[in-house]
């Protein structure tokens, strides 16, 4: 028997279609009335129509939201937020302004609710990255944990097939790393094996038919799952890894876990077989790293960090910040193994 401590995350979730409308309601079931509305360029419409609902509650408006949440873009946020007396922000989109939300929470003590637009799963952790001259840390916090999550699939149905598999495969990410980690436990590899096993089903569904409503709300409720994984338990090399190139290097965040995953994979294999046979067995195939890597390659996903604008020369800084501070991690971190890891994944082989 193992003995284990689970903390399960207290926000409130709302899913389904059309779910945008409840978010007025939200707002007042939090006793707010001071909204500053978070949304990137992509959702002008969808912001516009939500100040409409909000009325008068809505007071401030920020559309900069920065990948990797620059300490410099969240003061000017904080800004904006402390001149209108804000007391509730709203997040509209991806990991980048959720993380926006997250880190004016943290500072200010504002209540969140996020509408995620892409498969993400930041929202339901009280984890937060930020960036400052280069370098990216993280912390965890209660406060930075939202207050309510909205989750609408109808968001969903337009989002760009590149996008839909970069992010699909970062909460596919969260999934695995939660079933190896430190402190794992039985709730949440139940959780992490389900987002595990509907993400590799329907995802190339999704791909194919990107209006596909039902394969939609299994994506999503594989992110809201994989997410509730990362909240819950530590994570290792994968995440990292994908900190220090997005942090230090400006590599796009979702891509770089889409390529890093089925090295890390590999990387961790023989450490933890046990562990790798449970992600075969959700993906319905024997090898999980092979299958990770086939599976992205297979919808056309970025299987190299060349691609995304990492080369050779790039590999001995990654490796100096990814092993200066010790982390827990299924197999030791080591600068030859790292070094070997992103050399692979620089010129796109097949996990080793």
């Amino acid at each position: 028997m193992k003995a284990f401590t689970h903390n399960s995350a207290p926000s409130r979730v709302v899913f389904g279609s059309g779910t945008v409308d409840t978010i007025a309601d939200e707002v007042r079931r939090l006793g707010r009335s001071r909204v500053l509305l978070l949304a990137g360029p992509r959702w002008n419409v969808l912001a516009a129509t939500i100040a409409d609902q909000l009325g008068p509650l809505a007071v401030a408006r920020f559309d900069d939201a920065v990948m990797h949440t620059p300490t410099e873009v969240t003061e000017h946020a904080l800004d904006i937020a402390r001149l209108h007396d804000v007391d509730c922000v709203i997040a509209i989109g991806g990991g980048s302004t959720t993380g926006l939300a997250k880190a004016l929470a943290v500072r200010a003590g504002y209540d969140q609710i996020i509408v995620p637009t892409t498969y993400a799963g930041s929202e339901m952790t009280p984890v937060l990255g930020e960036t400052t001259d280069g370098l990216k840390t993280t912390r965890s916090s209660v406060d930075i944990l939202p207050e309510t999550v909205v989750y609408d699939v109808d968001l969903t149905l337009g989002l760009p097939p590149d996008i839909t598999l970069t992010s699909a495969i970062n909460a596919m990410a969260h999934a695995v790393e939660a079933l190896y980690s430190y402190d794992a436990n039985p709730v949440v590899d139940l959780m992490a094996l389900d987002a595990i096993g509907s993400i590799t089903r329907a995802l190339p569904v999704v791909m194919a038919d990107g209006n596909d409503l039902d394969g939609r709300a299994a994506l999503l409720q594989a992110a809201w799952l994989a997410g509730s994984c990362l909240g819950a338990v530590g994570m290792g090399l994968h995440h990292k890894l994908c900190h220090t190139l997005g942090g230090s290097f400006g590599l796009p965040h979702a891509p770089t876990h889409t390529v890093i995953l089925p090295h890390a994979l590999a990387y961790n294999a023989a450490a933890v077989p046990a562990v790798m046979d449970r992600i075969a067995g959700a993906m319905g195939v024997t090898e999980a790293p092979d299958a990770m890597f086939d599976l992205v390659a297979s919808l056309d996903g970025p299987t190299s960090l060349a691609e995304l604008g990492f080369l050779d020369d790039d590999v001995e800084r990654a490796t100096e910040l990814a092993t200066a501070k010790p982390y827990p991690n299924p197999r030791p971190v080591t600068p030859a193994g790292i070094t070997g890891l992103l050399t692979n994944a620089v010129h796109g082989r097949k996990p080793v």
